[in-house]
């Protein structure tokens, strides 16, 4: 399980256009979180244009409980040419969860095997540009219950120590989930350990997965 994975943010699609020796390269960029859904804008695309003489893709995915997974396709143009390109961009700028569709309108002028590569390649890396960034963090959850009377000084201080508050359920008890970063669990232990006086722990009772706006910070 991955921790720290760049992506844009949910729901970003983005249309860039670049046109090259008559020939225009029209991008679709966005978003997807499996492969299903990465198919489903490759097939949109392709809807959308039927004219054009090339729809090429590519994509790098994490699905949650899955190994990594790639995608490119040249369609139709000489091989090496555009889907690997377009995927090489996507590596470079360590973007994941994104599928990109790049669909060109032939002007006329052949472009070679190079200005093809260096085509395919700068409208992805034009596309991303223009992107919101974030990141998707893995983390464990963590539940414990709190007394009734001292719930909320305890959410605030597990606030103030960097815990990401997932859920709060009042009743007779409170019962709080938080999320922290795999193998990270120690100081939010010793907090409620010693807020409560040692009568309430946590315990791991699954994973989940949040988004944070921004590139993920540097280890």
């Amino acid at each position: 399980m991955a921790s720290l994975i760049n992506t844009i943010r949910a729901g970003t699609l983005v249309e860039h256009e670049l046109t090259i020796k008559r020939s225009r390269f029209l991008t679709t960029l966005a978003r997807i979180d499996s492969v299903s859904e990465a198919r489903e804008l490759i097939d949109l695309v392709k809807s959308q244009h039927p004219q054009a003489r090339h729809n090429c893709s590519a994509y790098l995915i994490i699905e949650d409980g899955l190994n990594p997974y790639q995608h490119f396709s040249d369609d139709g143009e000489p091989s090496g040419t555009a889907g690997v390109p377009m995927l090489d961009a996507l590596r470079l700028s360590d973007t994941w969860n994104v599928c990109a569709v790049v669909t060109r309108y032939f002007g006329g002028i052949l472009l070679g095997g190079a200005g093809l590569i260096r085509a395919y390649s700068s409208s992805v890396s034009q596309a991303l540009a223009l992107a919101p960034r974030a990141h998707i963090r893995d983390l464990e959850i963590l539940s414990a219950r709190l007394p009734l009377t001292e719930a909320g000084r305890i959410e605030a201080e597990l606030r103030a120590a960097g815990a990401t508050v997932l859920d709060v359920t009042w009743n007779d008890e409170v019962e709080i989930k938080i999320g922290v970063e795999p193998g990270q669990s120690a100081p939010f232990d010793s907090l409620i350990a010693a807020s409560t006086q040692g009568l309430s722990r946590f315990r791991i009772v699954g994973t989940t997965r949040v988004e944070v706006d921004g590139p993920a910070p540097k280890s």
